[in-house]
């Protein structure tokens, strides 16, 4: 039951393609399949929250079906679950604070 991820190596894709994005180049934005889409940071993001949300919801799924004695799900995959759904809300947090500072950065700036 357990699925490779790659959630690292995608977060580190999405933030090339966006910084390049950012310097200029017209290149689109590749999502986590590889294909070209013409998304922007809105987007990005909000792809980023979903798979947050999933992940968690997936994990309190299969610990609650472990909690109610299921024969096809084990402890190892509901502890692993568990700690990929932590590591993404960790990293979601983050990225928010990153935001809100930015934020407040922008709007102390004198015009």
């Amino acid at each position: 039951m357990t699925l490779p991820v790659n959630a690292l190596s995608s977060a580190l894709q999405q933030m090339q393609s966006m910084a390049a994005q950012a310097a200029g180049s017209n290149s689109p934005v590749a999502d986590q399949s590889g294909a070209a889409t013409a998304g922007g940071f809105a987007s990005a993001l909000k792809a980023s929250l979903d798979k947050i949300s999933g992940d968690q919801t997936k994990a309190i799924g299969e610990s609650q079906a472990f909690e109610l004695g299921a024969s096809n799900v084990s402890l190892n995959d509901v502890m692993v679950d568990m700690q990929k759904a932590n590591v993404g809300f960790q990293f979601g947090l983050q990225v928010r604070n990153k935001l809100v500072s930015a934020y407040n950065d922008i709007m102390q700036m004198s015009v």
